[in-house]
């Protein structure tokens, strides 16, 4: 996909020195960079909201039967997935 955008005369000599210095290979590759590091930055984001929403969760005693309960979901999850393949 082609896009054009009109930018001010200082963010394209600052874009093109980029490019000239190898940093880039191209002002869209550029373009394409940016747009990946704020899909890396809002995942990130939302990871430590996820984080800080556990951290203030009230939590949860882990006991002998938390620990029977979690392996018998889990192995119990398995045995289900490979007995449906056969």
């Amino acid at each position: 996909m082609n896009i054009s955008i009109d930018i001010p005369d200082e963010v394209r000599v600052y874009v093109e020195a980029q490019v000239i210095a190898g940093a880039y290979g191209s002002i869209g590759e550029y373009f394409l960079d940016l747009v990946k590091q704020d899909q890396k930055n809002k995942a990130q984001a939302e990871l430590e909201a996820l984080l800080l929403e556990g951290i203030d969760g009230e939590g949860q005693e882990v006991t002998p039967e938390y620990w029977q309960n979690l392996r018998s979901t889990v192995l119990g999850q398995n045995s289900m997935g490979s007995s449906g393949d056969r």
